[in-house]
């Protein structure tokens, strides 16, 4: 066990200024302040939705949303993803800032009408495609009530997974026996959850698949797969088996397997789709057939 003392205790100042040499994986992006750093307008393409991301846990919530309309038949849903790379920035560009101010993916621009409008926030989007498509969302108030609690459930406790456990596990510059224990307790907890959820019933929100099991999978389906921050053991993920065959059920779902490969940039090249603006895209444009292949020696 890691010693909790520090040689020099840490005194927080009368006021907090920035400290632009603090580390960690993100630090060259991460500042105090909102706002464009350069001037870039967003690429439009031609389809009704164009969607600006990248295929992190929030970003696939959406392209698995319009894969999953897409497959229903809504052809209103077809759309244009574009890769913003965080790591380099571009979401500090000022066509991405005019698309979301708060500067995070993924970000969609709804350009059906006249006057294209600006949906930012993962669970927004789902919520408005949602509501636009007449899918995924019940119309029964109670069942409806049950799906936005849950739906929401996600978007306050994610940030205990991703910025709280994943940064002080995975990428902070130290380990911080504290933090690691504060934020793997709630992590464990929030599992618990689920998985006393998913033992009484199918899907998160009920008997149907929903906009709930489609912002939770791509986090807590990938947790309980031991897929998040290489943190399966440390976690001990085996015991939410109910988590685990919910996960693997939605796996399967051939809209979820499209969806995970759009602007994904990790894994294997076959599943990276950078950009898609066609659904024939998937067998076309994947990154194993447009990397040059190096030859044999």
């Amino acid at each position: 066990m890691n010693d909790t003392t520090q040689a020099t205790p840490y005194v927080p100042p009368t006021v907090w200024t920035w400290d632009q040499a603090s580390g960690g994986r993100f630090a060259n992006i991460n500042r105090p302040i909102a706002g464009a750093t350069h001037d870039k307008d967003l690429p439009r393409g031609k389809h009704p939705l164009q969607l600006y991301s990248l295929g992190t846990p929030n970003g696939v919530k959406v392209t698995i949303m319009l894969e999953e309309l897409l497959a229903l038949g809504h052809v209103g849903a077809e759309y244009d993803a574009w890769l913003i790379r965080i790591i380099e920035g571009e979401q500090f560009s000022s066509g991405f800032v005019g698309a979301n101010p708060n500067s995070k993916i993924p970000a969609l621009l709804d350009c059906s009408s006249a006057e294209p409008v600006r949906v930012f926030e993962s669970g927004a989007i789902l919520m408005y495609l949602a509501e636009k498509f007449g899918a995924f969302l019940p119309s029964e108030s109670a069942q409806r009530a049950e799906c936005l609690s849950w739906l929401f459930w996600q978007m306050g406790s994610a940030p205990f997974l991703g910025g709280g456990f994943g940064h002080f596990y995975a990428y902070a510059p130290a380990k911080i026996e504290y933090a690691i224990n504060r934020f793997a307790m709630e992590v464990k907890r929030q599992m618990d959850v689920l998985n006393r959820r998913l033992a009484e019933s199918p899907y998160i929100a009920g008997d149907a698949y929903t906009v709930a099991d489609i912002a939770i999978w791509p986090w807590y389906g990938a947790t309980a797969k031991g897929l998040t921050y290489e943190a399966g053991e440390f976690l001990n993920v085996g015991e939410y088996t109910h988590v685990i065959r919910w996960a693997d059920e939605i796996a399967k779902r051939p809209a979820v397997q499209r969806g995970r490969m759009v602007n994904r940039v990790v894994g294997p090249l076959e599943q990276q789709l950078h950009e898609r603006h066609d659904a024939g895209d998937f067998a076309t444009r994947t990154q194993d057939k447009l990397k040059p292949q190096t030859a044999p020696a």
